[in-house]
């Protein structure tokens, strides 16, 4: 594992500012009956209103909210469904809250009302692939996230064979994504790149990979990496479930950081929170 520093950068999200020289944490509001870990924990928009809240209080500078479950297998939604789930959260919560709304989406349509209602990042694990998507991005100029994938969620788990070190062919696969971007006009201080935990990678891949992000950054954009209460993290503890889950995502999320990863994406906000604090306190 290769040390690296975080970016001196500011990613600008409409009216919010975000220092990525800083760790930033990014929670999951996942509003989906079937999502691996959270499916159909969140009801009502009091629940969801009462989480958000408490991950504010907790510390995090970003709220990621997803209508679609991308687990292995995850059943396919509709973007009519998807809309339904999260434009009524994100209008919600951007009226309650200061705070930055990313959108876990990769319909342009879906984004592109949720953008109307406050969103101000696009998270998108297909990485602007759906038709329309990079045109939608570049128009409405804010961040997006591209996260690497192989496949859909239905069959992602049929493309995990790597030929080369995983981490060169997600350099590859990501720099590919992110020329697209570029050459559709998305302005390059507006990618972030997500290595993408989790998908199209086995138990072995992931690993790997976490132990060797700093060549990502040869990309030259800022990273985030969404490891929270994830499969591999249950396999290293022998078969933990999701709930047993927590220290080694702690873990995953500090060596992320320490490998210059600007923005940990979890479920459990306050112990990355105060992990992350630890850290950061640290004498350079």
């Amino acid at each position: 594992m290769q040390l690296h520093a975080l970016p001196q950068q500011i990613l600008h999200c409409g009216p919010y500012r975000l220092d990525l020289s800083v760790p930033q944490v990014m929670g999951i509001l996942n509003i989906t009956p079937d999502s691996f870990s959270d499916g159909g924990k969140l009801a009502t928009l009091d629940q969801v209103l009462y989480l958000a809240e408490q991950m504010l209080k907790d510390g995090a500078s970003i709220l990621d909210i997803g209508g679609e479950s991308t687990r292995p297998n995850a059943s396919v939604v509709s973007e009519q469904t998807e809309a339904e789930r999260v434009l009524p959260v994100i209008e919600a919560i951007a009226q309650r809250f200061e705070v930055v709304i990313s959108v876990d989406t990769s319909s342009p349509q879906v984004f592109e009302a949720a953008a109307g209602f406050g969103a101000t990042v696009w998270n998108d694990v297909r990485a602007l692939t759906r038709a329309d998507a990079l045109e939608t991005a570049a128009r409405l100029d804010l961040p997006v996230v591209l996260m690497h994938m192989r496949g859909e969620p239905q069959d992602m788990n049929d493309y995990a064979q790597y030929q080369q070190p995983v981490v060169q062919e997600v350099m590859q696969e990501l720099a590919l994504r992110r020329d697209a971007a570029l050459a559709a006009g998305i302005a390059a201080h507006n990618i972030v790149l997500d290595m993408g935990f989790g998908f199209a990678k086995n138990a072995a891949q992931n690993l790997q990979l976490l132990a060797d992000l700093s060549p990502l950054h040869a990309l030259g954009h800022p990273l985030l990496a969404g490891i929270s209460r994830k499969r591999v993290l249950g396999e290293v503890l022998g078969g933990a479930p999701v709930d047993q889950r927590l220290y080694a995502g702690l873990s995953a999320a500090l060596i992320a950081v320490q490998q210059g990863t600007s923005i940990i994406r979890t479920h459990d906000v306050k112990p990355t929170v105060d992990t992350l604090k630890l850290w950061s306190a640290l004498p350079v």
